[in-house]
């Protein structure tokens, strides 16, 4: 009997922390303004609107890890002004990987109101755009 509560419990311990990636809360396309190359790494500036956000402003440090340029680091800041006008901060920390023109970017942020996300960017570099996709894994404290 001990091993039968032990096991319910574990299952709804697990069931209470686990997060749903099936689908993404939000997202939006984003054009890439500005590429500027660096010694192993580019600084990319990127604005559009993301729904649930509004305006989307974001820089990254995008560092490459190995002499092929495939993969890497990212390291950057957000911005969102929402509709009321209320300004939305957040670092953002994560990694890609490249084939080709296409980057695959992965990361999360850390909003200013508590929120968090979990965010994929598919960035088609020829074309300027990154087309973004997020997952809620807390919402935010207001």
């Amino acid at each position: 009997m001990k091993n039968i509560i032990f096991i319910i419990s574990l299952f709804f311990l697990i069931n209470s922390y686990s997060q749903d990636l099936s689908q993404p809360k939000g997202g939006g396309t984003l054009d890439i303004v500005l590429v500027s190359p660096g010694e192993g790494y580019s600084i990319m500036n990127f604005e559009g609107q993301i729904s649930g956000y509004g305006s989307v402003f974001v820089k990254f440090k995008v560092s490459s890890i190995n002499s092929s340029k495939t993969s890497g680091t990212l390291d950057g800041q957000g911005r969102t002004i929402l509709e009321d006008g209320t300004l939305i901060t957040t670092p953002l920390k994560g990694t890609w990987k490249r084939n080709g023109e296409l980057m695959k970017f992965y990361f999360t942020d850390a909003i200013n109101n508590g929120a968090m996300n979990f965010v994929m960017w598919d960035v088609k570099l020829l074309d300027k755009k990154a087309v973004v996709q997020y997952f809620e894994l807390h919402g935010s404290d207001n």
